[in-house]
């Protein structure tokens, strides 16, 4: 959302904000690509940049719709990975100058290990169950197209 926005003028913004929102909002991905389809042929005069930006990244941007058991809020989002990143930026920023790359890489890492087993243990955003059965149902998916 933020590389398309990037491409509209700022007066525009709001408004095609709210277009824009009404792609992830549908029920299913068909609707979603259908809304898609429409504003992309409303506004591709106007945001050519930001259209093809848009029309690049969409399948990408609708893959938590073939995870119906996940709830679709907490997989579409970046929230997570955009926390990680701040809290590597943090830790990293209290130590200043690294003697070496090999120290940032021990300190990342340690940090990573520590979010993880946190997060399997006690505060899970997704409940692993789900998760099992989301991603079992994906690869019976893929075996069948494959044959």
């Amino acid at each position: 959302m933020r590389n398309i926005m990037a491409r509209v003028p700022h007066r525009e913004k709001k408004r095609f904000t709210e277009k824009l929102k009404q792609i992830w909002l549908q029920p299913d991905k068909e609707s979603a690509l259908k809304v898609a389809e429409l504003g992309c042929k409303e506004y591709e005069k106007r945001f050519p940049q930001a259209i093809r930006c848009l029309e690049e990244g969409l399948e990408d941007s609708l893959q938590f719709y073939d995870f119906p058991e996940i709830d679709k809020r907490k997989i579409s989002s970046t929230n997570v990975v955009e926390r990680i990143i701040r809290e590597i930026r943090c830790r990293s920023r209290v130590i200043g100058v690294f003697p070496c790359q090999d120290s940032y890489v021990r300190l990342i890492t340690s940090y990573l290990i520590e979010y993880s087993e946190d997060w399997i243990n006690k505060r899970s955003y997704i409940k692993q169950q789900k998760l099992i059965v989301a991603l079992d149902d994906q690869n019976k998916l893929l075996e069948v197209q494959v044959f």
